[in-house]
């Protein structure tokens, strides 16, 4: 369940990437800006061609959204639009005011005048001669990778086509594991949140395999089948059925299905092809939960009644939270009509958020008391948390929670009732209840201050050290002190797009189809492994004559262990331009 982050709610923030990060995050991708720039008659008709041209169904959502953003845009005076600060990956937004969203029929944002103004994006657009995919087609690396008849994945045997793109630090990462391992960080995490959730009422799974179907993943959430998720630029696939989880949601049905509990929690390592730098890494780990009602198990089918008899069995935190939203809202936050009735969405959303805000009272009060160790002068500040009202495609209502911390307000989770439809596809159309997800990496960098997300892979006794035992005694955590940091490193590589010739052999275009930064990111992460902290792109630009694309990347070598030298970041850097070559069909300049 980066936002923010599985389908049923990735527990990624969209902008950072645990609820998540930076990524296509759901069927549209949520995500937060953080500068504009004022929309002229001319960016309105570029715009408005963008958007006919969004990766979505129903060509009719792209012309409404476009009404529908003007008419916002007349309230504040035609702008501004928000952009992403990548300006590789403009992300269009429209008015997210007074809590109004895009609703489960892409019917639109709506706006109210004189309303605080938040922003949502509704989907990644590319501007023109800023495009990190030049393609929806499958990536070129994958075509280049030594194709194999079958790989093995924690002892099992898959079979491969010509869809395969796992690299082998990727499968190698399938048996660490994590979440699994006692006084590891993310373990640690999972840990404390599982505490607030307790069983029988809650049933753990932390052992669903990685390797799932096409159909587990996509198929069973409703992904259309032109959704961008689906593309091998963002996915890990073995063949054209079968690939490595993108999150925990791609074993929300069987679950439902088995009905061993009312309520279950999912913790699982997911996968995903996406960019290099301490936030974004190819695999990392997700928590989903559940909580479901049976109406032919309470009494006189009253879910209301039992929803709230066990709201009053919960524990009461004493933590001042701001809510001043209805339980639902007809246009923003509707209601399913037809499946819920009034009270049970009102008795449902209330035990999801009294659940939520007291897993996160206890996350937050073991920051503290980490924080207050590591500084005497630390200075406590009561803690806040609040819900604004969000759209995720398989829940509504929904809202994010958010939690002032350390003088800024974080994303932590996203939530809300179930979409009735996911119950009846699984069989199980009597149940009704909530869901929720959460990035466990983002909330351990939260917990101990760790800086960069490589270090969670680490095998450094310098690191691992520093959380032995605290499994067994939650009370001793810490916060993450730093090893002395190594310098980085940072080298610049250059490219032109690769080029064809016309059939007639005149000019050379421009054929920038191939091209996936992703494809990128993938080379050097192959390449230098741990060693790549950062990979950006600080410069590019079109050949006013021939229109062929040149693009610079920076790559920052820096190990988390040791002393990278001058030799070794050469030869590192030279095998990345060869490859580079070899397998994107670039040309250095």
């Amino acid at each position: 369940m980066k936002g923010v982050s599985g389908p049923l709610l990735r527990g990624e923030s969209a902008g950072s990437c645990a609820v998540c990060p930076p990524r296509v995050a759901m069927p549209i991708g949520l995500a937060r800006a953080s500068r504009s720039f004022c929309q002229t008659s001319g960016d309105r008709h570029f715009f408005d061609q963008l958007l006919r041209k969004l990766p979505f169904p129903n060509g009719s959502y792209c012309r409404n959204t476009t009404s529908k953003l003007y008419a916002c845009d007349e309230h504040i005076e035609k702008g501004p639009l928000h952009l992403n600060e990548d300006v590789r990956n403009f992300k269009m937004l429209v008015p997210r005011l007074a809590g109004r969203q895009l609703q489960s029929c892409f019917r639109g944002a709506t706006c109210a005048a004189r309303a605080p103004r938040q922003w949502q994006a509704i989907a990644s657009l590319s501007m023109s001669g800023s495009r990190r995919s030049y393609s929806s087609e499958p990536s070129t690396i994958s075509k280049t990778l030594d194709q194999k008849k079958t790989v093995e994945v924690n002892s099992q045997t898959i079979p491969t086509d010509t869809w395969f793109n796992v690299p082998t630090n990727v499968l190698d990462a399938a048996s660490r594991k994590l979440h699994l391992q006692k006084d590891h960080p993310v373990y640690i995490t999972r840990q404390i949140i599982e505490s607030q959730f307790p069983a029988p009422t809650y049933k753990y799974h932390n052992t669903f395999d990685p390797v799932v179907t096409t159909h587990q993943n996509f198929d069973s959430l409703g992904f259309p089948l032109d959704h961008p998720g689906r593309a091998k630029s963002d996915t890990y696939y073995f063949n054209k059925d079968t690939l490595l989880r993108t999150h925990t949601s791609a074993h929300q049905a069987q679950t439902f299905q088995k009905n061993l509990s009312e309520g279950y929690l999912i913790s699982a390592d997911v996968y995903r092809r996406d960019a290099i730098d301490r936030s974004h890494y190819p695999v990392f780990h997700q928590m989903e939960g559940a909580r479901m009602w049976d109406r032919t198990k309470v009494p006189n089918g009253d879910i209301a009644a039992a929803v709230w008899e066990d709201l009053d069995r919960l524990p009461k935190h004493n933590v001042k939270v701001e809510d001043p939203h209805p339980a639902y809202d007809a246009e923003r936050n509707p209601l399913q009509e037809g499946h819920h009735s009034p009270a049970e969405a009102e008795a449902i959303g209330a035990h999801l958020k009294r659940s939520l805000e007291n897993m996160v009272v206890e996350i937050f009060t073991r920051a503290k008391a980490a924080a207050a160790k590591a500084d005497p002068d630390y200075k406590d500040e009561p803690l806040r948390v609040r819900w604004v009202e969000a759209y995720f495609p398989f829940t509504s209502p929904s809202w994010e929670l958010e939690v002032y911390y350390a003088g800024d307000w974080l994303e932590v989770l996203g939530c809300g009732v179930v979409k009735q439809d996911i119950a009846i596809n699984a069989g199980v159309p009597q149940q009704v209840g909530w869901a929720f997800g959460i990035g466990l990496e983002r909330i351990a960098m939260l917990l101990f201050q760790i800086p960069d997300i490589r270090l969670f892979w680490s095998k450094d006794e310098r690191f691992l050290s520093q959380f032995r035992g605290v499994s067994d005694q939650l009370d001793s955590m810490k916060r993450f002190v730093p090893f002395s940091k190594h310098p980085a490193c940072p080298k610049d590589v250059s490219f032109w797009l690769g080029s064809t010739s016309s059939a007639a052999g005149g000019n050379t275009k421009a054929n920038t189809q191939d091209f996936h930064e992703n494809d990128f990111m993938e080379l050097v992460r192959d390449i230098a492994g741990e060693r790549a902290e950062d990979v950006r792109l600080v410069d590019e630009f079109t050949h006013p004559k021939t229109g062929r694309r040149s693009m610079c990347y920076r790559i920052n070598y820096r190990s988390l262990e040791r002393t990278l030298t001058n030799e070794e970041t050469n030869e590192l850097h030279s095998e990345v331009t060869r490859k580079l070559v070899e397998k994107l069909g670039v040309e250095i300049r």
